[in-house]
């Protein structure tokens, strides 16, 4: 089936589908977090699951990160499935310890003996004009932690199934979902693209490679095609998971391009953009005919003013100057 007749699906209702076949295929799932039931979830993902399922499986939680995100973690060790809902990434920061010092570690320190299969989704990102304590992309704090998986969600056909291969999995998963990508509607196909941790070429070219996820997929998309226009075929690689990092496909798009732009929306100094483009000089140097480029966000919090959030995040005309520099040698 080609891509014209899959059926069209937004990346918001492509969760809730995910969610909802979950919830009916194992009654060991529930999902818990601020505002999941009576109010739907604050990007309307979890809407009408309440009514569907019921309070004992749609938990609406208290403002306490700590609390629930502990509740999940307990709950997952005693046989449950749990899909724990932190509204937006900056508040996962109130839960730091539970999921770096609890969720991450148990596995190890018990020898083996306990696993934590849970399942933490968080709204990440910028671009709703949120401001600083709603707005910033973290995910590259959490891919620093051993004992988690990092998932980011780029497509519609991940949004729906990365959810099920988290739950499938015995250890914790956290999902980065960004909240540009909500409201987009492209064609689900019908079943998973790939492994989880396994990135994928969302775009083959030979002049340059250009690695990004989530959020950043649509921008570097549109740049590609920009630039294809000025003779600049961009290959765009969707690394999908930023822990583990499916190294060995890095280095085959670099094998082929010879060239690397990294695309982050996080800030550049001790990011992720940082750690791949450290890995690119250690294991693939000489494959390389150029520096490592990189488009990140801005060294500030991010500003609410509309104007002022835009000049501070990676941007179409930014990665194309940033890739025209690379293959020019500047």
């Amino acid at each position: 089936m080609n891509e014209s007749s899959l059926p069209e699906m937004t990346y918001r209702d492509a969760i809730k589908a995910a969610l909802r076949e979950a919830l009916q295929q194992d009654e060991r799932v529930f999902l818990m977090g601020e505002d999941v039931g009576h109010y739907g979830g604050c990007y309307a993902v979890s809407k009408g699951l309440l009514d569907e399922f019921g309070p004992q499986r749609i938990l609406d939680t208290p403002l306490s990160e700590s609390g629930f995100v502990g509740a999940g973690i307990g709950a997952a060790l005693g046989g449950m499935r749990p899909i724990v809902e932190v509204m937006t990434v900056n508040f996962s920061l109130l839960a730091l310890d539970q999921i770096v010092n609890n969720a991450a570690t148990l596995r190890h320190m018990s020898g083996g003996q306990v696993s934590v299969p849970l399942v933490i989704r968080m709204a990440c990102g910028a671009g709703r004009q949120l401001a600083a304590q709603h707005s910033h992309s973290f995910e590259g704090w959490y891919a620093h932690i051993p004992g988690i998986k990092v998932l980011c969600p780029a497509t519609v056909t991940d949004a729906r199934y990365m959810l099920g291969q988290a739950l499938a999995d015995p250890d914790p998963v956290i999902l980065f979902e960004h909240v540009m990508l909500y409201n987009r509607q492209e064609p689900l196909a019908a079943a998973p693209a790939a492994p989880m941790t396994q990135a994928l070429v969302r775009r083959p070219g030979q002049a340059l490679s250009l690695f990004t996820w989530g959020g950043n997929l649509p921008k570097a998309l549109a740049a590609a095609e920009r630039l294809a226009e000025e003779g600049i075929e961009v290959e765009v690689v969707d690394l999908r998971c930023l822990r583990p990092l499916d190294k060995p496909s890095l280095l085959a798009s670099l094998t082929k391009t010879h060239k690397a732009l990294i695309v982050d929306e996080a800030w550049k100094q001790g990011g992720m953009s940082a750690e791949i483009a450290a890995f690119v000089a250690e294991e693939g140097f000489w494959l390389l005919d150029a520096p490592v480029a990189r488009v990140c966000s801005a060294e500030v919090p991010i500003p609410y003013p509309a104007h002022l959030e835009q000049a501070a995040l990676p941007s179409v005309e930014r990665i194309m100057a940033a890739a025209r520099a690379l293959m020019e040698g500047r």
